[in-house]
């Protein structure tokens, strides 16, 4: 009996070290994913390698998106993003997520 109750305590203490250790990560990967999501690539001063960078643009795009704002002056906002050859609304709010517009 005296066996039972210590293999429980040693197993209880081991799930709660785990639980502990789990949480610790987690909050710091959160924590990771938080300042990089408030840390955006500018799109008016972006390279082409940069941009590439940028979830659902590929080389093709963002050379116009470089092409555009060279011809056209900088872009404002997501409406503005949309009238670069090759991306629509769907793509604009996509990309409008990593990019700021200053």
């Amino acid at each position: 009996m005296k066996n039972i109750i210590v293999a429980t305590l040693l197993a209880t203490a081991v799930l709660v070290a785990n639980h502990s250790l789990a949480n610790s990560n987690v909050q710091e990967v959160t924590k990771a994913t938080a300042s990089q999501a408030t840390t955006k690539l500018r799109l008016n001063q972006a390279s082409v390698e940069q941009l590439v960078a940028v979830p659902g643009l590929g080389k093709v795009k963002a050379e116009a998106i470089v092409a555009h704002i060279s011809e056209n002056g900088a872009i404002s906002n997501e409406a503005d993003l949309t009238k670069v050859k090759g991306i629509g609304p769907k793509l604009a709010a996509r990309v409008a997520q990593y990019v700021s517009f200053d």
